[in-house]
């Protein structure tokens, strides 16, 4: 049955029992240095694993160097080895940051610290999802999960680590017992198995969702794996014929490749038949054959692999007649993982449909593993700036949402945001809250709800007691303690304090006093509103109808915002007279608008040192000599002479306040 592509690993089924066989299968991989250290972690492990086994009934011991082998066959570093094996070891030893530091360095003991850290978001990744709302909920909460399990790794191996006990946990789960092994397929499909296909590392992504799919449908899986079966021994000899001949003509035409047939995975036939509601017998690409072009010859030298790719594929249309719509050029247009590769599909022998792959050994190599191909694909050659880039993309990712694409690849979309800017904590009840980095307890409490924050007095963190302007990690469980009935403090608004960093926070906090000061804020207003009414020469006027010209639901809303400084006399100038009939408009423009000569001269004012130059007082502030002045560039009326303190200046907006020049009265 090809149910699921593994390769041949150092430790599968009951093969190399003993540990020690097990380390004397790494040395073909290691250096003995290396080995040694895996060695010494094996015996600290050993003992302490022993009588210990995995919900799937599998030993512990066994299970970590099962996991450990996935990691050895994908080519990953000795420290990375050993951190695996050591992975549940904080579970058993009372000191084991400082005996892990001690023996093994801060590297290993870094990564064992990094995957218990991410242990603990699996008992928040199931939600209720009994409605659409719920559902909802649900897809947000585990959205929040995998970006939290995201933002808590400081380095990219601890991923590859958990993703390999993960894919070893379900190799091992027909041991489980049935609600078990729902569980923990629901949770891979969900979080795992997805992260495997962020970080492109395909052979677990594959295996982790076929296994997944085994327990989630196992019907359907039982149907497709059949059919696979029935017909693989007609499949394999359509697919060593097709092999032979684009090998001959690879070969005819110069291109040194290697071509194999590739193995078609059970999740990605089952999702492609519900996808497109076809049955299993009209996918095209249940055939299929991968052409890996050479990017070096024998003698070291390199090739143009991506012209040999492209050759290839021209070669390939020669001999069979391609199929409308089902090209994907992933050279041209790499997936947002950076996956490479030409995919086509034909009519190949028989009249058969067959899909054809593509691409360089380079590409293939990060297609397979990822990130942790492309380390040890890079070994010995010149710094790559551009892939240490990727590394640092890869974990500044802040979101990812999984789209059916029109060919049926699963296609990622990210926001243009980065993890440094987020925090991810926890309530008591498990549910992820993303804020601004650098955010406070109080900054938690208004995300949740304004009256939990105004009634905010005090923070649990962990289960510790911190003050309100402390500044939260990544994974840390936040309680708020408050009062029946409380107010915000004054202090929370002021930055030097810094008690909050959340812009809508701090908008809630100002809006309560604002709402506290309400009255008085409408009597001032109010005094304004008459006092520029009798500048226009106004008598006469609905103000009602002006607050809603203004957008504001009754004329005290306005009244308040006007007192507040919310709103300038200018542009409830311009509101009034848009508000009045055109002969009131008339009438009042000669005291509304006199000319700038009536007013001041171009000697009397220097503006940026400068004399001489077309300026016209301000009717906002109405500056006069000895006050302190600055000037504003308009745009078709010169320079404006304003107050210092004059509302208009003290609310422009960032983008137009480089119109701001200085002034002083001439003599």
């Amino acid at each position: 049955m090809v149910s699921i592509s593994q390769k041949d690993s150092l430790l599968s089924g009951k093969e190399h029992e003993s540990t020690q066989s097990w380390l004397a299968a790494l040395a073909a991989t290691f250096a003995p240095a290396e080995v040694e250290v895996i060695r010494q972690a094996c015996e600290l492990a050993e003992p302490l694993y022993a009588g210990q086994v995995e919900l799937t009934g599998t030993p512990l011991m066994r299970h970590a160097l099962g996991a450990a082998s996935i990691l050895a066959d994908m080519n990953m570093d000795y420290e990375t080895v050993a951190a695996t094996v050591l992975h549940a070891v904080p579970e058993y030893l009372g000191d084991w940051a400082e005996t892990l530091e001690t023996r093994f360095g801060s590297n290993v003991k870094m990564l064992v610290e990094g995957i218990s850290r991410m242990e603990q978001i699996q008992q928040f990744s199931e939600m209720p999802s009994h409605g659409k709302k719920d559902k909802d909920e649900a897809a947000q909460q585990i959205e929040s999960l995998r970006k939290m399990l995201l933002a808590m790794v400081q380095d990219i191996r601890v991923v590859l680590i958990k993703l390999a006990e993960r894919t070893q946990t379900l190799r091992c789960l027909s041991g489980a017992d049935e609600d078990q092994q729902k569980l923990i397929a629901r949770e891979t499909h969900s979080i795992f198995a997805p992260l495997a296909n962020r970080l492109g590392v395909w052979q677990l992504k594959w295996e982790l969702e076929d296994l997944s799919v085994r327990y989630l449908e196992p019907e359907l899986y039982k149907k497709v794996a059949k059919l696979l079966d029935e017909r693989r021994v007609d499949r394999e000899q359509y697919i060593a014929d097709v092999v032979s001949r684009l090998k001959q003509a690879l070969s005819a035409a110069g291109v040194p490749a290697e071509v194999t047939g590739r193995p078609k995975h059970i999740y990605s036939i089952i999702n492609k038949m519900k996808r497109k509601q076809v049955e299993f017998g009209e996918l095209y690409d249940v055939r299929a054959v991968r052409i890996l072009v050479d990017d070096s010859l024998a003698d070291g030298s390199s090739v143009d692999g991506i012209r040999a790719c492209y050759t290839a594929l021209g070669l390939v249309h020669e001999l069979w007649p391609p199929i409308e719509s089902e090209f994907d050029d992933y050279i041209a247009h790499p997936k947002s993982n950076n996956y490479r590769s030409l995919h086509t599909a034909v009519i190949g022998p028989r009249g058969l449909a067959l899909e054809v792959q593509i691409r360089t050994r380079e590409m293939h190599q990060h297609s397979e593993l990822g990130v942790a191909a492309h380390w040890r694909y890079k070994e010995g050659r010149k710094t790559d700036t551009g892939f240490d880039e990727k590394i640092a993309w890869l974990r500044q990712i802040l979101e990812w949402k999984e789209e059916l694409a029109g060919k049926g690849e699963l296609q990622e979309q990210f926001k243009n945001e980065l993890f440094h800017d987020q925090v991810y904590v926890l309530t008591p009840q498990g549910k992820v809250i993303d804020l601004p980095k650098g955010a406070t307890p109080v900054d938690f409490a208004y995300s949740l709800h304004t009256d939990l924050g105004h009634r905010t007095r005090g923070a649990k963190v962990d289960g510790s007691i911190v003050p309100l302007n402390y500044k939260l990690q990544n994974g840390q469980r936040v309680e708020i303690l408050t009062v029946k009935q409380g107010t915000p403090s004054r202090d929370w608004i002021n930055p030097s304090l810094g008690f909050l960093q959340s812009s809508s926070a701090r908008a809630k906090v100002r809006a309560w006093f604002r709402s506290q000061n309400y009255d008085e804020s409408v009597t001032q207003g109010r005094g304004q509103l008459d006092r520029e009414l009798h500048r226009l020469g106004i008598t006469s006027i609905n103000q009602e109808k002006l607050a809603q010209r203004m957008h504001f639901n009754k004329l005290d809303d306005l009244l308040a915002a006007i007192g507040r400084n919310e709103i300038t006399l200018h542009r409830i100038a311009v509101a009034i007279q848009e508000e009045l009939p055109t002969k009131v408009i008339e009438l009042a423009k000669p005291k509304a608008f006199r000319p700038p000569a009536e007013r001041t001269t171009k000697a009397d004012i220097t503006v940026g040192g400068v004399n001489n130059l077309m300026t016209r007082l301000a009717k906002c502030c109405n500056p006069v000599q000895g006050d302190a002045i600055v000037g504003y560039v308009t745009r078709d009326r010169g320079i404006t002479i304003h107050r210092e303190d004059c509302a208009f200046m003290l609310h422009l907006t960032e983008s137009r306040r480089d119109r701001i020049l200085t002034a002083q009265w001439g003599e």
